[in-house]
């Protein structure tokens, strides 16, 4: 008979299943708590969005898409080519379901609700990181930094107001000036300057090496792709590998925009899309703005890199499957042209991911209560490197059966239970 993680002390093997950085960070900080640690992932660490973001240490990135007005937005902001945000037509009707209760969450008072659950996961990121990577080859790549956006003017800016509004109550403070006086190397306007944040000067290279480290201090790691879940007595006994179980008494599911169908194995129904994200990396450019910098009219961020500038940013909606689109790609060389009018490069390379966006806006951190043993950490939408570290701090410590600091029943899976009788979302 399986026995549980509680029964079995340190000696519980928990199943870490996604090798992006909140998998990573899970599978080192249950380590750290002495536990038993498979790694599991398809192709490796960083495939995928933990590789391709946008490198910033968001902490103030606590205001979800859906804010009042969306709706009314929305169809402008399709039709127009030079707008951040872009949909398949052919999965929209794939896709409608989850349309319907996303933007039903465009309003303020769900606004405020998924900023104030984002904030304690987010809020804190650059201390999350130097923690996490501390005494590991990842160090190197935490870089502390401001975080800029600029505005064409300060009428812009108020135009925003309800924004920054939001993050003014989650305790961040800013401040104000001419562009140019922030950074030379940006376009006249208004700009808002946020100290305390951050930056990962290579993500792919970051998350690698904390992989490196996990190994290091005694973690396994499988690349396969999980099949499923095994349960026995009513809890989870194992995942299933290439038609063989590996067995644990817990397992750690952070497969991101991928994760909808394995939670549904543990009972959950989950409204999940794929907010496929874009980047494009200029490298050799002949000038580098001091501080990631958002480019609010574009709704693009430009982050120095190690030898690049990455410029990446980008909504579209089209599923998992099909191939990039290029009007994304050709938006992000207007918004870095129209930003650095001067700015040359020696080449260029795109990139296109997927990032995993829950209808509410706010991320599945938890056990699920149709199956003991099976526990969730994804759903960050954009923000995943942000707040990668904290959740797998939070998730080591829920499984090892230490207090968490922070109140986690805003993330709870529980919320989309297939038993409940009422839409939570």
């Amino acid at each position: 008979m399986m026995r549980s993680m509680g029964d079995r002390g340190n000696a519980g093997t928990v199943a870490v299943v996604g090798a992006g950085i909140v998998g990573v960070a899970t599978a080192i900080r249950l380590r750290r708590a002495g536990r038993d640690v498979v790694l599991i992932d398809r192709e490796g660490p960083a495939a995928g969005a933990s590789r391709g973001n946008g490198g910033v240490l968001a902490s103030c990135a606590v205001v979800p898409v859906t804010t009042p007005g969306l709706l009314r937005r929305a169809p402008r902001m399709l039709l127009d080519p030079s707008g951040p945000l872009f949909l398949r037509w052919r999965h929209l009707p794939r896709m409608a379901p989850w349309l319907r209760r996303y933007l039903a969450h465009a309003n303020a008072r769900d606004a405020a609700r998924a900023a104030a659950a984002l904030a304690p996961l987010i809020g804190d990121s650059l201390e999350e990181h130097r923690a996490l990577a501390a005494g590991t080859g990842a160090e190197r790549h935490v870089v502390p930094s401001d975080y800029v956006f600029h505005y064409a003017s300060r009428a812009a800016f108020e135009d925003d107001r309800f924004a920054w509004d939001l993050r003014r109550a989650q305790g961040f403070g800013w401040e104000e000036a001419e562009a140019r006086m922030v950074d030379p190397a940006l376009p006249s306007g208004f700009a808002v300057r946020l100290g305390g944040h951050g930056r990962i000067d290579d993500p792919g290279a970051y998350v690698e090496a904390l992989a490196a480290h996990f190994r290091a201090v005694g973690g396994r790691a499988i690349r396969a792709e999980v099949e499923g879940l095994v349960r026995r007595d009513g809890r989870l006994a194992g995942v299933r590998v290439a038609g063989e179980t590996v067995p644990c008494d817990a397992a750690v599911i952070a497969t991101g925009a991928w994760s909808r169908s394995i939670a549904a194995q543990a009972g959950l129904d989950v409204p999940l899309e794929s907010e496929r994200g874009y980047h494009l990396e200029l490298w050799g450019p002949s000038a580098m703005p001091r501080a990631p910098v958002m480019l609010t009219g574009a709704k693009v961020v430009a982050t120095p890199m190690t030898g690049r500038l990455r410029l990446a940013g980008i909504v579209e909606f089209g599923g998992l499957d099909a191939p990039p689109s290029r009007a994304p790609f050709a938006l992000l060389r207007r918004a870095i042209r129209h930003a650095m009018p001067g700015l040359s490069w020696v080449r260029e390379t795109e990139w296109m991911g997927h990032r995993p966006a829950p209808a509410d806006s706010i991320p599945v951190i938890g056990e699920a209560p149709e199956l003991p043993g099976a526990w969730f950490g994804f759903g960050y939408h954009h923000v995943g490197l942000t707040g990668g570290p904290a959740t797998g701090r939070l998730l080591a410590a829920m499984i090892t059966g230490a207090r968490p600091n922070v109140d986690v029943t805003p993330y709870s899976p529980s919320r989309f239970a297939r038993r409940r009788t009422k839409d939570p979302t």
